[in-house]
């Protein structure tokens, strides 16, 4: 019996895998857990980055750290689950991973061979000076004269509103009368939110810099800012200082201004570059006081929590967008960028002075799902900037037709999937075959067969148990 099969399996790859890759947001635990543990131990020496840790902790993980924080022995671990309920066992299980992820916590055995828990030493002392008041003031508090210019809260929101859509600017390519930096641009290229274009190569934007458009403020600093931080050690600069100086920030207050004595010429780098990205605002590069803007205070509390807490003025909480049964969307806004996101995923028509007209079109769609953006994302960008008289009665402020319209063009595109196989073909036999079906089907290796044409797709990392199989049938027939 001639060893056909395997011979012409070799010569056909019908199959490719391409698989969309979408932009990972992490958040403050998320980051943390991934610094090695030398690192942690140096953030912790800082009682504002334990405070700042401990905020973002889950509720019933705070509860735990405040229970054993004055406790000096390790605690049984069979106690501390004691103290929930059985029913939520399985949240019990999830803040005691995420404290041993975060090094708040560690095993410690007890007399008797039983493990308990017991705050990191570094993270204890450091949250109790935190809570209590104590420890030495930070040195960008020092007493300053009054500044003759200083800034209210509504100039460093308009300038920090500014200087981030600066950024968003030159993503979505629009005409801006100021540029970015060459430090900011670097970022946006690492973070894969842009790329270099294969023809003239200037940046273009990517995959995942539609869907960082599409999120909103306070996840586009982080992200970003998260991305910068892994650039800082490349340009000679401390990570643990640029971090404990950010966790700093965000315990500072909007509209007071802060000293720059004692910061060392790292941190003074750092400071310009927060500058530029609109996280504080310094009048001059030598200027001894810096203002810290929203962005910055923000920036590593929690989205739901930045939001209840502060939110720029001209942010999302001014809703402008109208959607209508006839997929019109009406955009009551006289901003570039926003009609520059909009026209990611509708067909602009008319503008005016305030007002862009669009309609959401299966092409506009299919555009905006080939550029990374997700039907849930295009929904949810609708709905967080719904004009008010659309949420005056509490009802979805989009109309039903146009939510499921818009999923089943994702659907529809994504009716085929890929992956990669090996064809097989020219059996010599029906039995033949039948045979290497049956292995292929009972090991999970099929991907498609035709009868009739004697024909198989196996897929490709089984090629080679299928060619040690054929030739073991091979010698036994």
């Amino acid at each position: 019996m001639a060893d056909n099969g395997s011979s012409s399996s070799s010569t056909s790859a019908v199959f490719t895998l391409n698989k969309s890759s979408n932009l990972e947001c992490k958040n403050l635990h998320d980051y943390l857990k991934t610094r090695p543990p030398n690192v942690l131990e140096k953030l912790y020496n800082h009682p504002t980055i334990c405070l700042a840790v401990y905020r973002e902790l889950p509720e019933l993980a705070r509860q735990y750290v405040i229970r054993i924080l004055f406790v000096e022995q390790p605690v049984p671990q069979a106690v501390v689950a004691s103290w929930g309920s059985q029913a939520f066992s399985k949240e019990h299980v999830y803040v005691s991973k995420v404290l041993s992820e975060l090094s708040v916590w560690q095993e410690a055995t007890i007399p008797g061979g039983l493990l308990g828990w017991i705050l990191t030493p570094t993270f204890k002392k450091n949250l109790k000076i935190t809570l209590l008041g104590g420890g030495k003031p930070w040195s960008m508090s020092s007493a300053l004269d009054t500044d003759n210019k200083a800034r209210d809260v509504s100039f460093l929101d308009s300038y920090s509103l500014e200087r981030w859509e600066c950024v968003l600017h030159y993503m979505v390519g629009s005409q801006q009368q100021e540029g970015i930096s060459a430090d900011a641009v670097r970022i946006l290229l690492h973070a894969g939110l842009m790329k270099r274009d294969e023809e003239d190569g200037s940046p273009v934007i990517t995959r995942q810099g539609f869907q960082f458009l599409l999120l909103d403020r306070h996840a586009q600093v982080w992200h970003f800012i998260l991305q910068y931080l892994d650039t800082v050690e490349q340009r000679g600069l401390d990570l643990v200082e640029c971090l404990t100086f950010l966790f700093q920030l965000s315990f500072s207050t909007l509209g007071k201004d802060y000293s720059t004595e004692g910061m060392s010429q790292g941190l003074l780098v750092f400071l310009q570059h927060l500058r530029e990205f609109g996280l504080v605002y310094q009048r001059k590069r030598k200027a001894g006081r810096f203002y810290p803007t929203r962005l910055a205070i923000n920036i590593t509390s929690s989205a739901a929590n930045s939001r209840s807490i502060t939110m720029l003025d001209d942010d999302t909480h001014k809703g402008y967008i109208i959607v209508e049964t006839n997929y019109r969307v009406y955009a009551y806004t006289d901003s570039n960028l926003q009609v520059a996101l909009i026209s990611l995923f509708t067909e602009l028509m008319y503008r005016f002075p305030n007002l862009v007209v669009g309609i959401i079109t299966r092409e506009s769609v299919r555009q905006a799902l080939r550029g990374g953006i997700t039907a849930d994302q295009i929904i949810g960008y609708l709905k967080q900037h719904s004009h008010e008289k659309m949420l005056e009665e509490g009802k979805d402020p989009l109309p039903p037709t146009v939510v499921d319209q818009i999923k089943l063009w994702e659907l529809e595109r994504n009716r085929l999937t890929y992956q990669e196989g090996v064809l097989y073909s020219q059996f010599l036999s029906q039995a033949d075959f039948n045979v290497l079906k049956e292995y292929a089907q009972s090991n999970g290796y099929l991907i498609w067969s035709h009868k009739e044409k004697r024909t198989l797709v196996i897929n490709k990392n089984a090629h080679e148990d299928i060619k040690k199989f054929w030739k073991r049938y091979s010698k036994g027939s």
